[in-house]
């Protein structure tokens, strides 16, 4: 099995530098603050509020192997503070896919962070994990992360009617043969 680096570094294409990181203790503070965030629920498949003993055991649970834990969670850090996770998850290892979602702090929205963090999650799902494909799930009233999607070059693949009680969703696949 293939371990996940402690860290994503890429050459920075925005004003400021962001990498990803594997999720350490201490980011159980940001994290239950985000994960606890209901405004951010309706976009997300979280449904009630987690404690900070459920977060504890998470993130002690997980062993940072894609292939062991289907899943992998990473930090977003811009100059080095957390302003955000993303997410590979359902990684189907004989059909090479996964999901991707992401969330970024509120006062960090909207000035490149997801783009260049999505775009560091591609190369290693893509380059380094050898997946071919890579998909994500939006609701039609996201706007934000509609437009995200579609400026890194994914493809809306299906609209999905009624998928949660607030809105039609989006389908979108990134495929790499």
């Amino acid at each position: 099995a293939i371990a996940a680096p402690s860290t994503i570094h890429h050459p920075p294409s925005t004003i400021h530098m962001i990498t990803l990181r594997k999720l350490e203790p201490t980011d159980i503070p940001f994290l239950y603050q985000w994960e606890n965030d209901a405004l951010s629920w309706p976009n997300s498949d979280n449904h009630n509020p987690l404690s900070q003993q459920d977060l504890r055991a998470y993130i002690e649970s997980t062993t940072g192997d894609i292939y062991r834990d289907g899943q992998l969670r990473m930090v977003i850090c811009q100059e080095g503070a957390a302003i955000g996770c993303i997410d590979l998850y359902d990684l189907d290892a004989r059909n090479r896919k996964a999901g991707v979602g992401i969330y970024i702090a509120p006062a960090f929205r909207k000035q490149g962070a997801a783009g260049e963090a999505l775009k560091q999650i591609e190369d290693y799902a893509f380059d380094f994990l050898h997946l071919r494909q890579v998909y994500a799930f939006t609701a039609v009233k996201n706007t934000d992360a509609v437009h995200l999607f579609e400026k890194a070059g994914y493809l809306p693949s299906a609209r999905l009617t009624a998928w949660t009680l607030e809105s039609d969703a989006i389908l979108w696949q990134k495929v790499r043969l």
